[in-house]
């Protein structure tokens, strides 16, 4: 493994030891970890996407209901 060293602030570095799953996970393991939790294996389909519009289109339009309307709507206590 190549390595390298990088300068980050100690607030920075007391954040990342917050962040490791167990107590011996190192810095290279933790880091590969958190770069790794960002990337979509399985980005929205366009039905998915249509459907997140529609309901944004539906809330811009007044067309929602409160928590209390709905479950006064369905008849739930």
């Amino acid at each position: 493994m190549e390595t390298t060293t990088i300068q980050i602030r100690k607030t920075l570095k007391k954040k990342l030891e917050e962040l490791k799953v167990y107590q011996n996970e190192t810095m290279d393991q933790l880091i590969e970890r958190l770069a790794n939790s960002n990337i979509d294996n399985e980005p929205l389909s366009a039905e998915e996407i249509k459907g997140i519009e529609e309901g944004l289109a539906d809330i811009k339009a007044g067309r929602v209901y409160t928590t209390k309307q709905l479950k006064k709507k369905l008849g739930i206590k």
